[in-house]
C-alpha cells in the first residue's frame, strides 16, 4: 500500500480514513477559510462549488511541497437555501445555528480532491439531505449541556455518531458524506490508481 497526504486536519477524517485500513501521512494545509468562502459567496457560489474549490486549494497547496505524493484535500460545507454556514466555534453560536435549522431540511456537501505534482487529478462532492426535527428549546437546551465543546468544530453544531443523531427526523446520503468525507468514491480511485490493492 503506497501512503498518500492528508491535508486535512480534521480529527474525523483521520479516524475515518485509519478505520478504513489506510496508510497516510497528514499535513494540514494553511489556508484562510473564511477569507476564501466569504470571497466564493460573493462571487454568488453555493455550497457545493465551495466545498469543492476548498479541498482543492487544499490539496494544491500541499502538493505544490510534495510533487510525487497523491495529496487529498477535503472540505464540508453546511447550506440552508442559499445560506452558508461556517463552524459556529461557540456553545452561543451553535445554539443560534440550530434554532437556524430547526424544522428545515439542510444539505451537507462533502468534497474531496487529488493532486498530484500541483495539477488535479480527481475530485468528487458527495451530498447529505439532513432534516432536522422541531425540537424544543429545552431539548436544544439540554442537547448543548451534554453533547461536548468539539460540536463548536463540527459545521452543523452536531456528531450524528453521538447525542446529535436525535436532532433528526430523516437523513438521506451515506453516514461518510454526512461525517465530512466521500469515502467510497475515494476508496474507489484508489484501486484504479493502484494505490491501495484491489
Amino acid at each position: 500500500m503506497t501512503p498518500f497526504v492528508l491535508a486535512s486536519q480534521s480529527a474525523a477524517r483521520r479516524r475515518m480514513l485509519g478505520a478504513a485500513g489506510l496508510s497516510f501521512e497528514v499535513q494540514p494545509a494553511s489556508i484562510d477559510e473564511s477569507t476564501l468562502i466569504e470571497g466564493l459567496i460573493a462571487e454568488g457560489h453555493g455550497g457545493r462549488n465551495i466545498a469543492d474549490c476548498l479541498a482543492e486549494m487544499k490539496a494544491r497547496r500541499v502538493s505544490d511541497n510534495l510533487p510525487v505524493s497523491w495529496v487529498v484535500g477535503s472540505d464540508q460545507v453546511l447550506s440552508l437555501g442559499s445560506d452558508i454556514f461556517e463552524k459556529p466555534g461557540s456553545l452561543a453560536m451553535a445554539r443560534e445555528h440550530l434554532v437556524r435549522l430547526r424544522g428545515k431540511t439542510h444539505v451537507l456537501h462533502s468534497a474531496a480532491c487529488v493532486a498530484r505534482g500541483g495539477s488535479v487529478v480527481w475530485r468528487h462532492v458527495a451530498e447529505a439531505r439532513m432534516t432536522m426535527r422541531a425540537f424544543s428549546d429545552d431539548f436544544l437546551d439540554d442537547y448543548l449541556a451534554g453533547a461536548g465543546p468539539d460540536i463548536v468544530n463540527s459545521v452543523g453544531a452536531y456528531h450524528v455518531e453521538g447525542r446529535g443523531i436525535q436532532l433528526f427526523s430523516r437523513i438521506e446520503g451515506d453516514l461518510f458524506t454526512v461525517q465530512g468525507f466521500p469515502l467510497l468514491p475515494f476508496l474507489d480511485f484508489l484501486r484504479v490508481q493502484g494505490v491501495v490493492r484491489g
